[in-house]
């Protein structure tokens, strides 16, 4: 027989970070009984061992659909976890453009699938005041290879910055042995050598880069870019905002971490803000940057930059080769891209990315039901075992790759995946549902590389090198402070955005920077940050 489990939620306001590690393995103990909740459970599960439901399951998943492999339901993906783990996945399909939103009408309804993945913290944040999530860190004992990574991995600092004012986490984060950053900038280097210039190593560099294709391409934007929807600029300002040592765009957070000073600062009125604002300014007016960056969607920015309209595109590993190189094998085949090492800007050689990644939110109707330690043991399994993690990069040994003695992993011959395999005839993503962003979370570093071609190799090595950012401390608001921060962040946030594209493009002149920052203090600048500082006082001098 199969059991099901309800499912529900309400909607939600609250919340943030706070105290350590420590009180993992003691709120999982004083959690309530658990002994009406085992069916389906194994008795003995640890490290390493394999979950098997021992009796046939099934719990709704919400399943961000991309629309490079729309979802099927004859993947092997499915009936293999199945197979595996007596547990049958049922997704509830919400299109890659409105995951957020529609993520939030269903919890907001009641109606949220059991498994809520693709979270990015602090995105579950609003759901918490509601008790529409479960505090995941009272279960910590029930997902020994998630507890295990953390501890193997000193991943405390990281995980601290995810737990709210009562102590207590609601996002199990995908987790990172080393920091691993993907985006950066892809140059048509075709070009490069056509001007005898070198690949650029710093903005500085870019910006010289980009005036003399200006030069030789006067009617052509060298750099146009995409990934603009829902966040004007997302990508570009979170990876140039990195280098200039703040966050913007896709990463933007109210408050910046400043080591040398012990306290944070507003970010959208930091000076480094302002530096960042400052060079891509520069980029605009001197025609450099396509200012439809902001705007355009993706297939546009791509189009400019098959036509040859444009040189300088963001990029990641798997838009490069999925993307970019086959649009300009149609019109360009003389083209040639790379993605280049993140440049370096006033912040130094640094490596902006965090251990963590986006994770996945549990429904807290799933703690009544009768299967709810097996569902707990599932997602330990799927998201956080070594077995768990292949299978869900690589699939099945056998099929879509195979393994030699040393342990090596390849493709299968007839599977491709980043271009691997070019002419193979199916597609690790597309036709099998593995390598799947729902799915591949995080894992060692030999894991997460594993798939990487030697160009993507290099590009990790150089950033590998660079110096990991110091994990800001965290800030834990009480409900009631979060209740007022969350009145004042949506202004001060759209004020920062507003303004981030005037003074880019142009509209508003950055000798305005002081009046902008005058308006920021009378959103209740001062008084946020104030927040900020004593609640990170706080809970520093509670746990030193």
């Amino acid at each position: 027989m199969h059991h099901r489990m309800r499912r529900g939620a309400a909607i939600a306001v609250s919340g943030l970070l706070a105290l350590s590690l420590v009180a993992c393995s003691e709120e999982s103990q004083e959690s309530t009984d658990l002994s009406g909740n085992r069916i389906g459970a194994m008795a003995d599960y640890g490290v390493g061992d394999q979950f098997t439901a021992t009796e046939p399951l099934d719990f709704s998943v919400l399943y961000n659909n991309h629309t490079f492999y729309p979802l099927r339901s004859d993947w092997l993906l499915w009936s293999e976890l199945t197979k595996r783990t007596n547990v049958t996945l049922e997704p509830v399909a919400v299109p890659l453009s409105d995951y957020e939103q529609k993520r939030s009408l269903l919890i907001g309804a009641g109606d949220a699938p059991l498994i809520i993945p693709k979270t990015y913290h602090p995105q579950e944040n609003a759901y918490v005041a509601s008790g529409a999530i479960l505090p995941v860190s009272d279960y910590l004992d029930l997902m020994p290879n998630l507890k295990d990574k953390i501890e193997k991995w000193n991943l405390g600092p990281e995980i601290d910055q995810l737990r709210q004012s009562d102590g207590k986490f609601y996002l199990l984060p995908g987790v990172h042995e080393k920091p691993w950053h993907e985006y950066s900038i892809a140059v048509r280097t075709d070009v490069l050598d056509e001007l005898n210039l070198e690949i650029p190593k710093t903005w500085d560099e870019v910006y010289a880069v980009l005036k003399a294709m200006k030069a030789r391409y006067p009617q052509s934007y060298p750099y146009s870019d995409r990934w603009s929807k829902p966040t004007p600029g997302g990508s570009m300002l979170s990876i140039v905002g990195s280098s200039f040592g703040t966050r913007a765009g896709w990463t933007f957070q109210h408050a910046t971490w400043v080591p040398g000073e012990g306290r944070f600062v507003y970010t959208g009125a930091s000076e480094q803000y302002r530096q960042m604002l400052t060079y891509l300014n520069k980029l605009v007016a001197e025609g450099l940057l396509d200012p439809e960056s902001f705007t355009q969607t993706d297939d546009q920015a791509r189009q400019k930059l098959a036509n040859g309209k444009s040189f300088v595109i963001g990029s990641n590993a798997q838009s490069l080769v999925n993307e970019y190189r086959p649009d300009l094998a149609k019109t360009l085949p003389e083209a040639k891209l790379t993605k280049i090492p993140l440049p370096v800007g006033p912040a130094g050689e640094i490596n902006p990315a965090s251990r963590l990644e986006s994770g996945v939110m549990i429904n807290s109707k799933a703690r009544e039901s009768e299967n709810f330690v097996a569902m707990m043991q599932f997602v330990d399994w799927l998201y956080y075992s070594d077995a768990g993690q292949e299978f869900a990069k690589w699939g099945v040994e056998g099929t879509t790759f195979t393994r030699d003695a040393a342990g090596k992993r390849t493709l299968a011959s007839d599977v491709d995946m980043v271009g691997l395999n070019p002419n193979a005839g199916t597609h690790l993503q597309k036709d099998f549902g593995f390598h799947n962003g729902v799915f591949t979370y995080g894992g060692n570093l030999e894991l997460v590389q594993s798939l990487f071609s030697a160009e993507e190799m290099e590009f990790q090595r150089v950033m590998n090198a660079r110096r990991p950012v110091e994990v800001a401390p965290p800030y834990p608001f009480t409900d009631e402070e979060r209740e007022q921060v969350s009145l004042w962040e949506t202004p001060l946030k759209d004020h920062v955005t507003q303004n981030t594209l005037r003074f880019i493009l142009g509209q508003r002149p950055l000798t305005e920077w002081d009046a902008y920052v005058a308006e920021l203090r009378s959103k209740n600048m001062d008084a946020y940050l104030e927040l900020v500082n004593s609640s990170y006082e706080r809970f520093r001098k509670a746990n030193g």
